[in-house]
C-alpha cells in the first residue's frame, strides 16, 4: 500500500511540474530606451509603421526599406491600446529622418518584438 501512495505521490509531482506556464517576464520600456531595428520577417516592415513608398517618394526622400536596418532608435512615446498592446513611438537616435521624410514612427511593440522586426 505505501509503495502504490509512494508511486501515485511521485506522479503527481512529476505532472504537475509539467503542467507549470512558463510566462516571460514583462519587458518593461521608458522612454529614453534604445532599441534596434533589425531584419523583416517579410520583404517589408509588418509591425513597424514606415511610410509608404509612394509617400516617401513624393517628399524626395530615399526609397529604401533596408537603410533602416540594424538603425539604433530611441523611444519617444508609450501608449496602450484597448486590448492592452503597446504601440511605441520612436525616432532615431542620431537625429535624422527616417528617409529623408518623418521623424517619428510607430511600433507594435509584443508583436514586432516576437517577429525579431526590433531587438532590445
Amino acid at each position: 500500500m505505501k509503495k502504490y501512495v509512494l508511486a501515485g505521490m511521485i506522479a503527481l509531482g512529476i505532472l504537475s511540474m509539467g503542467a507549470q506556464e512558463s510566462t516571460a517576464p514583462a519587458i518593461t520600456l521608458q522612454k529614453g530606451d534604445v532599441i534596434e531595428i533589425g531584419s523583416p520577417s517579410t520583404q517589408k516592415y509588418k509591425y513597424i509603421k514606415f511610410p509608404r513608398a509612394n509617400f516617401i517618394v513624393q517628399r524626395d526622400g530615399v526609397k529604401n526599406y533596408k537603410s533602416a536596418l540594424g538603425e539604433e532608435v530611441m523611444v519617444t512615446d508609450i501608449k496602450t491600446a484597448k486590448d492592452g498592446s503597446r504601440l511605441v513611438y520612436v525616432k532615431r537616435q542620431d537625429g535624422k529622418r527616417f528617409f529623408n521624410t518623418v521623424n517619428t514612427v510607430s511600433i507594435q511593440f509584443e508583436k514586432a518584438l516576437a517577429t525579431h522586426e526590433i531587438k532590445i
